[in-house]
């Protein structure tokens, strides 16, 4: 059985390894998950006996097949200097979730920063991990096409997945990662405004959510572009049209085209 140590058990390590543990690759590998808060673990423990958990960093990714820094970017460096004696970088495939590390900066972390050109990757979920929902971005330009695949296998069992070039990471990060909260911000306006209205906010949140399915099937099912669906229900004078012509005049989509400019890095 290979083995996924995933050192890090915060909002997205631990979502990780949930979504390996008890999802469609349940039993297909032994995950491995290191934190320096023992509590952490033990409440992923408690769910998943199967799961093997440590306080130690170098014990959990001794031997891994598969090794996921889930830790903030300021310390990347800090675990990899912390593990690196005890991998083989040439042999294991190490996965990066930190923002605004490059692959070129992952490798000149290493003692031979040519051997792990084609064992490191980058990969940046969203937070819909935890629910097998994420959309998560996987790059690794000069690492073997094997280890990239089995990423890609990996989190597309968590939702769905793609493989895309370094220089595209910073705007999917911005459309996805960021992105979650950007939707998130749009049902809690569009709940303010229902209650505004009159009506009830767990019931406006309902209405909310459904709406959101709505559209996403019908946009999946017909392959249509956004703008011809929009058109099906905005008829001339209409209150449709009346509201997305004040969105707009309040900036709408120049808002969310601008915090995705700003997000991306």
């Amino acid at each position: 059985m290979r083995k996924i140590a995933i050192i890090g058990a915060g909002n997205m390590g631990g979502a990780i390894a949930r979504g390996i543990l008890g999802g469609k690759l349940a039993g297909e590998y032994e995950v491995r998950l290191s934190n320096k808060s023992a509590c952490k673990l033990d409440k992923i423990k408690a769910d998943f006996q199967a799961a093997v958990t440590t306080t130690s960093n170098v014990e959990a990714a001794s031997g891994a097949d598969i090794i996921i820094l889930a830790v903030k970017p300021w310390l990347v460096k800090q675990v990899i200097d912390e593990i690196s004696a005890s991998v083989d970088i040439e042999k294991v495939t190490l996965v990066s979730l930190a923002a605004g590390i490059t692959v070129g900066d992952l490798c000149g972390m290493f003692c031979s920063p040519s051997q792990a050109v084609n064992s490191v990757t980058r990969a940046m979920p969203n937070t819909a991990i935890a629910v097998g929902e994420s959309m998560t971005f996987i790059c690794g330009d000069q690492a073997s096409k094997a280890k990239v695949d089995e990423l890609n296998m990996i989190f597309g069992s968590m939702g769905r997945s793609a493989v895309i070039p370094e220089r595209m990471m910073g705007a999917a990060m911005a459309l996805c990662s960021c992105g979650i909260a950007y939707a998130m911000r749009y049902v809690r306006a569009a709940t303010e405004g229902a209650v505004e209205l009159g009506l009830y906010p767990d019931a406006a949140k309902e209405y909310v959510f459904q709406t959101l399915r709505g559209a996403v099937a019908l946009l999946e099912a017909t392959g249509a572009n956004p703008e011809s669906e929009i058109d099906k229900v905005t008829t001339p004078g209409g209150v449709t049209i009346k509201g997305l012509n004040t969105m707009e005049r309040n900036g709408f989509s120049t808002a969310v085209i601008e915090g995705l400019k700003a997000s991306a890095c």
